[in-house]
């Protein structure tokens, strides 16, 4: 190489390692295993649980903040944070901390990270949660409880919902007529997933609503995401 060609080369080199070097990191959605390493290194980042008190107070990640999505302050409250640092933002299965990572990313945050499907893809990983005053959280209702549930003659269609799920709010009330309408032969039963998480891991229930439908004490049919009542009946 010569002399000329070296001294243009070598500041293009310093310049390609100096910029390689501080890159920053966009943040992520990470699944569960990778997001509990990642604040594992960021010991000191907040770590923001975005879902309602109640939600909360039923099981959460050690060290995480309550700030509610859904009460209209977190905008407000993002403004509590600096937009240099690392955020680990987390809900029950997603869509809200997506859409709490998104506002924060537009008012400059450059490191969000989430938790990708929520503390339900945490809870079915295996990962441990903690209640209000740092007990472990309770699962809730066994599976044999649950299996005893469908051990009957009728038809059960099972509700697995979340009282902050838009979908499931929409499903309950046909839910509640065919309840009322196929009594005499049909079962209606609702699960709280925040109530049982342990029971929703060992279902693989990962996602909001889904429906489960019972004979003869054997799962045959289900379905995740809103559906309309006349699918449904067609199952019964």
């Amino acid at each position: 190489m010569s002399t000329y060609n070296a001294l243009l080369f070598a500041p293009l080199l310093l310049l390609c390692s100096c910029s390689s070097g501080q890159t920053p990191d966009p943040g992520a959605t990470l699944p569960a295993k990778e997001f509990q390493q990642k604040m594992a290194v960021m010991p000191s980042a907040p770590l923001l649980d975005v879902r309602t008190p109640e939600e909360f107070s039923k099981g959460h990640l050690a060290s995480a903040q309550n700030w509610n999505w859904s009460d209209g302050q977190f905008k407000q409250r993002s403004s509590e944070l600096d937009p240099a640092q690392p955020v680990f933002v987390y809900c029950l299965s997603g869509g809200r901390s997506a859409a709490a990572a998104s506002m924060l990313r537009s008012k400059g945050f450059t490191q969000v990270y989430e938790l990708q499907g929520g503390i339900m893809k945490w809870n079915a990983a295996n990962l441990t949660v903690e209640t209000a005053d740092g007990a472990p959280a309770t699962a809730g209702m066994s599976k044999a409880d649950f299996e005893a549930l469908y051990n009957t003659d009728k038809v059960v269609l099972v509700d697995f919902y979340a009282d902050w799920c838009a979908p499931c709010k929409r499903m309950k009330p046909y839910l509640d007529e065919i309840g009322k309408e196929m009594a005499d032969k049909v079962t209606v039963v609702r699960i709280d997933c925040d109530a049982n998480p342990g029971l929703c891991k060992e279902l693989g229930v990962e996602a909001l609503p889904v429906l489960h439908v019972y004979k003869n004490n054997k799962l045959t049919w289900q379905n995740t995401g809103f559906i309309g009542k006349g699918q449904v009946v067609q199952q019964l």
